[in-house]
C-alpha cells in the first residue's frame, strides 16, 4: 500500500509519473532526450542558429524591458539569447536540462567575455543556484513543454526569482492557424500519458495563467527570413509581462 502524499510537491511528482518516461521533456529524466536532440549540430533546426529572438531584441530596443541588470534564461539551449543579453550588458544565469546544449553554449561563450553562468539541470530543483532577484526572466520555448500541473511550479519559480518591477518575456507555441503544439484540453494529456510535442496557448489562456503579472505586450512573433540577424517564427506567441513593485 502506498500512502505517501503529504505535500504539493508530492502531488506534482505523482502527476509527473503519470507520463511515460519517453514523454518527459521537463524534469531531469528528460535531459537525455534533449541531449539526443542537440547531438547533431548541423541539423537544419531554425533555433540552432546563433542569433537572438526578434521579440527580445525588439523589447530591449523599444524600452519595454530594462536595459541592463540581472537576467535568467530558462531553457537556454545553445545559449543564443543568453549571449545576446550579456552583449547588451546583463549579468546572465542560463539553465537547461541538456548537458549537450549547455556544453554547446559554453563553447559559443568561450573567448567572448560574456558574463553568463550556464547551469545544467531542472530549474525547478535549482533553488539555491538561482537565487534571484532577476530584473529579467526570459523563456524561449521552455514553458510550452511543461505538462499542465507544472505551471504551478513555473509560477512559483517566477514568484521566487523575478524582482519587484522586473519583467518576464515569453515565447511559446500559438494556438490556431495550424501552428505547432497541441490544442487538446489539459485533462487529455494525462489520459494519453504524452504531451504531443508541446502545448499550444491562446492569448486568453496566457493572460489567465499569468494574471498575477501586468501585461505589457502580447503578439505573434514576426516571421523572419533565414538570413535575418534575429530568429522569428509566426507560429509562436511572444509576450512581455511586468511584476508590479
Amino acid at each position: 500500500m502506498d500512502r505517501h502524499i503529504r505535500t504539493v510537491d508530492d502531488v506534482l511528482r505523482l502527476l509527473d509519473d503519470l507520463f511515460a518516461p519517453a514523454a518527459d521533456r521537463w524534469s531531469d529524466r528528460g535531459g537525455g532526450w534533449w541531449d539526443d536532440f542537440y547531438a547533431d549540430r548541423s541539423r537544419p533546426v531554425p533555433f540552432f542558429a546563433d542569433k537572438p529572438d526578434e521579440n527580445l531584441v525588439s523589447a530591449l530596443d523599444r524600452g519595454l524591458v530594462p536595459a541592463r541588470g540581472r537576467a535568467l534564461d530558462l531553457g537556454c539551449g545553445p545559449g543564443r539569447n543568453a549571449l545576446y543579453l550579456a552583449s547588451r550588458g546583463f549579468a546572465v544565469d542560463a539553465v537547461d536540462l541538456s548537458a549537450a546544449a549547455v556544453s554547446w553554449a559554453r563553447e559559443r561563450a568561450a573567448g567572448t567575455g560574456a558574463d553568463v553562468r550556464f547551469l545544467c539541470g531542472d530549474a525547478f530543483a535549482l533553488e539555491s543556484e538561482l537565487p534571484g532577484p532577476y530584473d529579467l526572466v526570459h523563456d524561449s520555448g521552455c514553458f510550452h513543454h511543461l505538462p499542465p500541473h507544472r505551471r504551478i511550479s513555473y509560477l512559483a519559480l517566477l514568484e521566487r526569482t523575478l524582482a519587484p518591477g522586473g519583467h518576464f518575456t515569453l515565447t511559446c507555441f500559438a494556438a490556431g492557424d495550424g501552428g505547432m503544439g497541441s490544442e487538446a484540453p489539459d485533462a487529455d494529456f494525462y489520459v494519453r500519458s504524452a504531451l504531443d510535442g508541446g502545448l499550444a496557448y491562446s492569448p486568453e489562456s496566457l493572460r489567465a495563467i499569468f494574471s498575477g503579472l501586468t501585461e505589457v505586450e502580447l503578439r505573434r512573433m514576426r516571421e523572419e527570413p533565414e538570413d535575418a540577424p534575429v530568429f522569428g517564427k509566426s507560429f509562436l506567441w511572444t509576450a512581455v509581462f511586468r511584476r508590479e513593485p
